[in-house]
């Protein structure tokens, strides 16, 4: 759940703070930089529009097979003077080359959609623009109804499909002889020499699913394509989803006279899910092969991966309360499967995509939990454990690639800090531990195939992303794009200042402030909490936060604090943080908000009596919570996509936490905010978009008939037709200035 916050009154000595990030330095250079330079206030407009003050990224970066270049697109301009480009990098030699001016490229690159999608599950990941052919020799140009190869040493290109009717998942085989597609709720196939299309499954329909996915399982399980090639491409194995039992639910065009909706299939918690068979289809043989995955159907496939051999899959099997894993070897030729191994966790278990089959055909990667954080662990092919690669009190993120040759393992995680990302190296039997980012901050690692090196996309909180290109040893090779936004410097942004306070039952738990440019620390200060406090996700992080991270020096700007804090629940300190929110949301995350929300009033230059909060998704639910049940504490709140009872979420995300509902049905109803709308006493603003397919507007609905009922009133922004972030441009104004506005009338 992509749901993205602070309390009450403890006692004080419960309560220390630790500063762990100095802010004199980048305040003096903010200082220097603007005695040079006209300063401006932020504005909603400016913050929401072109240029961007983020900057801009090169997009599409794309590894050759080889590992040798990069190829991105790069856009220059906005609106009609836009024009995009496609440009190479050598790794060794450093060249830039202008692959497809402007002109050409627009020829070769089927349209996109006239407007952009606000969908979450699988829309959550764009389609990629192109890809490498795996000879290096071609690229693949992606539209919404077409496909064009484009050949480099000729510099040609010719239309593979084309049509008016929709194609996704675009992939092309690793022999770089056929691109299959997804059409019709079936695969497809076609010659990358060209010819006539064929499909290589039949019978796909919206109801059952051939290779194609449903909303719930990208959304919540992070899976975001559901048939894989063989690596001798020989065979594609894939997904079936039998949608039929699953409940739809109406997305209502309130702009259509006759009321037309879209019907979604949505399993709600305690519900129904899709049945999922994983098959196998030869490109010889018409007949696909059904994989033995079991005689339970309600339980999930997270992941599914080709063993180098092209015989045997990987299948993750997971159990509906999501406690068990199993990892499944099934043979393609005869669909029979054993356990491999299993895992167990007494709360639940998150899925991961660090499995890495290696091609000594003895030896492959998992993932696991087990000691409370995530680390990597060498098997051999009969399911016994080699060694634990990996160990600490801090988590692997992410693992990049591995160099069987030189037997290394290339991996992001929190060992240096849990508000940073760094990519780190390892030896496969645990040794030659070492950390290759050296920046303070948050690295986003794209690995070359090869692992000679790698793109580091990085940024801090005071500086927006920036692209470089290094050696597998961390020396830097060349920028690729610096990013410099010149136009921050006028506003004489504040520092973030990250520090830890102390729970009432002894855990740090890691926070931010950003003051005033002007803080006087005689003065008393209104103060907005800002809060996500749910799982998989974490607000209190060395990064660039673009348009959140802009508002909230906007209105520090215009006098407030801005106070954050990582409730246990949240993100980047390994399961053992996450472990108590288990069958109790917004249990745990609000009594460390209020610990927060003491600490603050502790301050001397903080008005306690003016505390707001706010947060989008499950930091809505948070702000609502925190509204209702901590009353005494904040004063003002707004909650942006808010859910209101969990039992109109989705089975997946929900059972994860809460458990199924009709064995937890007192927790279900202790949990939501509906119960407790007669407590409302602050103001309160909702904002929510009425196709929201993540989280419905029946949510928001829900508790405000409750508060009807109770004869109380909150302000709704209906954002018609919008989705689940409210995220064009006109509506995003619209609803920021409203909140601007509402914070600055009731605080």
């Amino acid at each position: 759940m992509q749901l993205r916050t602070l309390a009450g009154s403890i006692v004080s000595s419960f309560l220390s703070v630790i500063l762990v990030v100095g802010a004199q330095p980048f305040a003096h250079a903010q200082q220097k930089i603007a005695s040079q330079t006209q300063l401006r206030e932020l504005t909603v407009d400016r913050i929401f529009g072109q240029p961007s003050l983020s900057g801009h990224l090169m997009r599409g970066i794309t590894w050759s097979p080889d590992g040798r270049r990069l190829a991105y697109l790069d856009s220059q301009g906005t609106g009609k003077e836009a024009k995009t480009e496609l440009w190479t990098l050598n790794a060794a030699t450093r060249e830039k080359t202008l692959l497809l001016p402007a002109d050409k490229l627009e020829s070769v690159l089927p349209a996109a959609p006239g407007t952009q999608t606000q969908a979450t599950g699988a829309g959550r990941r764009p389609p990629a623009q192109f890809q490498w052919a795996p000879s290096g020799g071609a690229l693949l140009f992606e539209g919404p109804e077409s496909l064009a190869w484009y050949d480099l040493k000729s510099q040609s290109g010719r239309v593979l499909v084309t049509g008016k009717e929709e194609l996704s998942d675009v992939k092309i085989s690793p022999d770089g002889k056929f691109v299959s597609f997804l059409r019709d709720h079936n695969i497809w196939l076609v010659p990358v020499t060209g010819g006539k299309e064929r499909a290589l499954t039949t019978g796909g329909t919206e109801e059952i699913r051939k290779g194609e996915l449903d909303w719930v399982y990208p959304e919540e399980l992070e899976i975001f394509s559901a048939y894989w090639w063989a690596p001798d491409s020989s065979a594609v194995a894939y997904l079936e989803m039998d949608e039929r039992p699953v409940s739809r639910y109406p997305l209502v065009n309130f702009e259509s006279y006759p009321g037309e909706a879209e019907m979604q299939r949505y399993p709600v918690a305690g519900g129904t899910n899709p049945v999922v068979r994983v098959l196998v289809a030869s490109l010889d043989d018409d007949q696909p092969r059904v994989m033995d995955i079991g005689t339970n159907s309600d339980c999930y496939i997270p992941r599914v991966n080709w063993l180098p051999d092209s015989r045997h899959l990987a299948i993750e099997r997971l159990n509906r309360e999501q406690n068990v894993l199993d990892l499944l070897l099934a043979d393609t030729k005869t669909g029979k499967s054993s356990v491999l191994l299993t895992e167990k966790d007494q709360y639940w278990i998150n899925v991961s995509d660090d499995l890495r089959f290696l091609k000594d055909s003895k030896r492959f990667l998992w993932s696991s939990e087990r000691s409370g954080y995530r680390h990597l662990y060498l098997y051999d092919w009969s399911g016994k454990e080699l060694t634990q690669v990996t160990k600490g009190e801090w988590e692997v993120s992410q693992v990049h690639g591995v160099d069987e040759a030189k037997g290394l393992i290339y991996f992001t995680a929190t060992e240096k800090s849990p508000i940073e990302r760094h990519l780190y190296r390892v030896a496969l039997d645990g040794s030659g531990f070492s950390r290759l980012t050296k920046d303070d901050g948050t690295h986003t690692i794209n690995l070359a195939p090869d692992t000679s090196a790698y793109v580091d996309t990085y940024s801090n909180t005071a500086t927006p992303p920036r692209q470089d290109l290094f050696r597998s040893d961390g020396s830097k090779i060349v920028t690729i794009n610096e990013n410099n936004v010149e136009e921050l410097a006028q506003f004489h942004l504040s520092p973030v200042e990250f520090f830890t306070i102390q729970s009432r039952d002894g855990v740090r738990l890691n926070c931010f402030t950003i003051k005033p440019a002007h803080f006087d620390p005689a003065k008393k200060y209104p103060v907005i909490v800002y809060t996500y406090g749910g799982p998989h996700a974490q607000v209190v992080l060395n990064a660039w936060g673009g348009s959140s991270l802009l508002w909230h020096q906007m209105m520090a700007q215009k006098g407030f604090i801005i106070f954050a804090l990582d409730n246990r629940g949240s993100a980047g300190r390994g399961h053992v943080f996450e472990e108590p929110i288990h069958y109790r949301l917004g249990v745990q995350e609000l009594a460390d908000q209020r610990d927060g929300a003491t600490w603050l009033a502790q301050q001397p230059w903080v008005d306690s009596r003016r505390i707001g909060i706010w947060g989008w998704s499950f930091g809505g639910f948070m702000t609502i919570t925190a509204m209702l049940r901590a009353a005494d504490v904040f004063k003002v709140g707004f909650a942006g996509g808010p859910v209101t009872d969990f039992r109109f979420y989705d089975t997946i995300y929900t059972e994860r936490y809460m458990g199924l509902p009709k064995q937890h049905e007192e927790d279900y109803v202790n949990n939501s905010p509906v119960k407790y709308a007669s407590g409302l006493k602050g103001k309160l603003l909702i904002a929510h978009g009425t196709a929201d397919d993540n989280v419905h507007y029946a949510n928001t609905l829900s508790f405000v008939n409750e508060l009807i009922k109770n004869g109380l009133y909150v302000e709704v922004i209906a954002a018609p037709g919008r989705g689940h972030g409210v995220s064009d441009p006109p509506a995003r104004r619209i609803v920021w200035n409203r909140v601007t506005q509402f914070f600055l009338d009731n605080l």
